[in-house]
């Protein structure tokens, strides 16, 4: 006999009774419409329980909605609910109402009440197993590889999925229900029998993809979801996608391999035991590109960089092999930092789609997620240049370590950013690399949350937790990802439930304080060889197939090692991930430049910014009039202040077409009250002026940002900005000077010694105000 898993977590969307009652009373018809009217309808305190759960209201909102649409979408007693409640009926009544066949009025029912009660009782009974599952189905999925962890640390069967919660017996199993309008397991079919429903649910729900979504307060976005992953079908792979997947698995998996085979001693931080990570970041890059995204900015930790790097974004595997050569010194500037550290930018065809696709990942230290922000600014500053304003043609890939997601605070602080007007990418989708343990810190021990990823959780991402050891299951989800990214512009989450074979590094022993795991992993299969054996089982390719796409990258390996033999020396320049082109080419270093302007322009960026809104009906507050009419006296008499001063550095050179970004907390109006850049209008919420955006027709850009609370992501962010164009002014401003030591680790890491690491330069300014009340005044003369 089957297990029937039951009711879900009815409290999951808590609803107000208020919210019951305007809903029914409001749609239904009722007047005066309470819980005892519930009560009343249903004849049953007991079959009015589910009315009183706000998961459940939710069903009976969206079922009468669909009844309002086609009668014939919902079953067939609570077609006779909704119409005898929108006829008017009494309180008692509606239940027992159905319609004519011959005349479609309201008739009494000649049926006993209490088959009614059964019937609207199951009904709903059937539509909280459907939420149960799509509430909860995830806690039971088979998510762990080695089959030992639960990935949410709790192996226990969730109690609102026990049998004893519903009304059903093993009789009912095989009555037929018609599925309600918020699932899509039925496909074509309408309505499906008990048993068949609860096949199709743990199928989507509880093999080896857990989804959470629900607790995302968008319908659209849910059904959207639900559409995806319920559908019957919808996860199967094309015989060219699947022979693509172990492609990729091949040199994803060869490659580790293979430096352990030449530098079996070495520490590289290898990605054995996550080598689907490849495919999946290919997919996402794939079907990212095919909806019309051009550049990928990518930031990651140090685990599979390297195979990143190979297989991903194609640097050259001889460049990649010389970084294992001791003997090799750099030819240019910069250490090199380690290998597992550096980045690269590249450019290079799609083959999937012949399309042209630029992939940039970024370089980073071993301060866990700090690339974060670095690559949200990044991904900003390439979409502000190329005029894309929805993010349609550059995206963000972040990729994290199960540990450090959940106990980096930058992690939060840059989801926090994800809508901000000035620092939104429009969505990043972020994978996780789930080893289940830190460095040797098992995760109960290091997590007080359920999941790693539940900080995601505060920006509504939906969170895909997938089997690592399921390569099919992986690249549907990164589709999915892909498509969620590129319809909706926010945020989502990959978690790649895998295991780190060797230990934080390879001449780590992981053994001394996780034994029981790593026995596991040590008769554990590889993923390319479960994988291999399904497809030639299936008869998508053949063992000779098999063998030849692994002899051919095992060949590719050892040309391109044989050619990294060859080199001389280092160069460091080869691993920029922002490269400015040509810009040392045109400038003496022993020179500085003329940077004065005439008395003339002074005067105009000074007026433009001491006026008002031309705008009739734009009203200043009366503060902002006084300030501004002081900087018109100011200018009059050929004087100046603080906030003057850096108006006039601003206005020149957005007029010379440098574009200009002001970033921080409360910059807009300045710390001490002084700045006063942004406008804002009296009597209309979000109508505001900016000055120096009106200096002349063919001017640069002036942003002044208002950030977020945070001074680490924040500062990393603009860092990251600054890195895309150097003819630029990017500017962070903490709110007081020593604010700027929560944000130390981007300064010591990135600003002072990112060029000598990694050749890395920035032209990103901090300005660092302290408390001396009082401005002071320039003058400035003739010389």
């Amino acid at each position: 006999m089957m297990r029937l898993k039951t009711l879900s977590d009815l409290a999951a969307a808590t609803f107000s009774k208020a919210r019951i009652k305007s809903a029914l009373s409001d749609k239904l018809g009722y007047k005066s419409f309470n819980v005892n009217s519930v009560r009343h309808q249903t004849s049953s305190s007991v079959a009015a329980e589910p009315f009183l759960n706000g998961s459940s209201s939710i069903y009976i909102e969206e079922m009468y909605r669909a009844w309002e649409q086609d009668p014939n979408s919902v079953h067939k007693s609570w077609d006779a609910f909704f119409r005898g409640a929108s006829a008017g009926a009494a309180p008692g009544e509606a239940h027992s109402q159905v319609p004519s066949p011959a005349s479609g009025t309201v008739v009494a029912s000649s049926l006993p009440s209490q088959i009614s009660h059964k019937v609207l009782q199951d009904h709903l009974s059937m539509q909280a197993l459907i939420r149960s599952y799509q509430v909860a189905g995830h806690h039971t999925a088979k998510l762990d590889p080695l089959g030992i962890s639960s990935a949410d640390l709790n192996m226990e069967i969730p109690s609102s999925l026990q049998l004893s919660r519903y009304s059903f017996d093993e009789s009912d199993l095989d009555r037929m229900f018609r599925l309600p309008p918020i699932t899509f397991i039925g496909g074509e079919n309408p309505e499906l029998p008990l048993r068949e429903i609860v096949n199709r649910l743990e199928k989507v729900y509880c093999q080896t993809i857990g989804i959470e979504y629900m607790f995302i307060n968008d319908l659209e976005q849910c059904n959207w979801l639900r559409k995806r992953f319920e559908t019957p079908g919808c996860m199967t792979l094309s015989q060219d996608e699947k022979r693509t997947l172990i492609a990729r698995l091949v040199r994803s998996s060869m490659f580790e391999q293979f430096l352990a085979k030449k530098w079996s001693s070495e520490k590289r931080f290898g990605l054995e035991g996550c080598e689907v990570l490849i495919p999946a970041m290919k997919t996402v890059i794939d079907h990212s590109s095919g909806y019309g995204v051009e550049s990928f900015v990518m930031g990651m930790p140090h685990r599979g960089r390297l195979d990143v790097l190979a297989n991903v974004a194609r640097k050259p595997l001889e460049q990649i092999f010389c970084q294992f050569n001791s003997k090799l010194n750099a030819a240019d500037e910069g250490s090199g930092d380690v290998k597992y550290h550096l980045g690269m930018c590249h450019e290079r065809i799609n083959h999937l789609n012949n399309k042209n696709i630029k992939l940039a990942v970024v370089a980073n230290p071993s301060h866990l997620e700090a690339v974060d922000p670095v690559v949200q600014g990044k991904t900003k500053a390439e979409q502000f240049y190329m005029g894309d304003e929805q993010g349609k043609k550059v995206m963000s890939i972040l990729l994290h370590g199960d540990a450090a997601f959940a106990g980096q605070g930058v992690v939060y602080e840059t989801f926090h950013l994800s809508d901000l007007p000035h620092y939104t990418t429009h969505g990043t989708v972020h994978i996780v690399v789930n080893n289940q343990i830190g460095f040797t810190t098992d995760p109960r021990f290091s997590r007080s949350s359920p999941y790693c990823t539940d900080v995601a959780r505060v920006v509504n991402a939906p969170i895909f937790h997938v089997n690592a050891d399921d390569p099919e299951a992986v690249v549907h989800v990164c589709k999915v990802a892909a498509e969620w990214r590129a319809t909706f512009h926010s945020d989502c989450v990959i978690d790649l439930v895998c295991y780190r074979k060797n230990g934080h590094n390879e001449i780590d022993e992981p053994s001394f304080t996780q034994p029981r795991m790593y026995k596991a992993i040590a008769k554990h299969p590889h993923v390319l060889d479960q994988y291999a054996a399904k497809l030639i089982g299936e008869g998508a390719m053949t063992e000779q197939e098999y063998q030849a796409e692994r002899q051919k990258y095992e060949q590719i390996c050892e040309d391109a090692f044989t050619k990294s033999k060859k080199a001389t020396v280092l160069r460091n320049r080869e691993w920029l991930d922002s490269p400015w082109p040509n810009f040392f080419d045109t400038r003496d270093p022993m020179k500085v430049p003329d940077t004065s302007i005439s008395e003339d322009q002074l005067k105009h960026i000074g007026t433009v910014f001491s006026t008002p809104p031309p705008q009739q009906d734009f009203k200043v507050h009366n503060g902002v009039k006084r300030i501004l009419k002081g900087r018109a006296d100011l200018v009059a008499n050929r004087q100046a202040d603080w906030a003057l001063g850096e108006a006039f550095a601003f206005g020149s050179l957005l007029q010379e077409q440098t574009h200009v970004r002001l970033s921080g907390q409360d910059v807009e109006r300045g710390t001490f009250s002084h700045r006063h850049h942004v406008i804002h209008d009296q009597d209309k919420d979000a109508n505001t002026y900016v000055p120096l955006n009106y200096l002349s027709p063919d001017q640069a850009v002036y942003k002044a940002c208002n950030s977020s609370l945070s001074e680490y992501a924040v500062l990393g962010f603009d860092l990251g900005y600054s890195l895309t164009n150097p003819n630029a002014l990017v500017i962070w401003e903490a709110q007081f000077g020593d604010f700027s030591n929560t944000a130390q680790c981007i300064i010591d890491q990135f600003l002072s010694s990112g060029q000598a690491k990694w050749v890395r330069q920035s032209g990103l300014v901090m300005l660092l105000p302290h408390g001396y009340e009082g401005l002071y005044q320039i003058y400035y003369t003739d010389n």
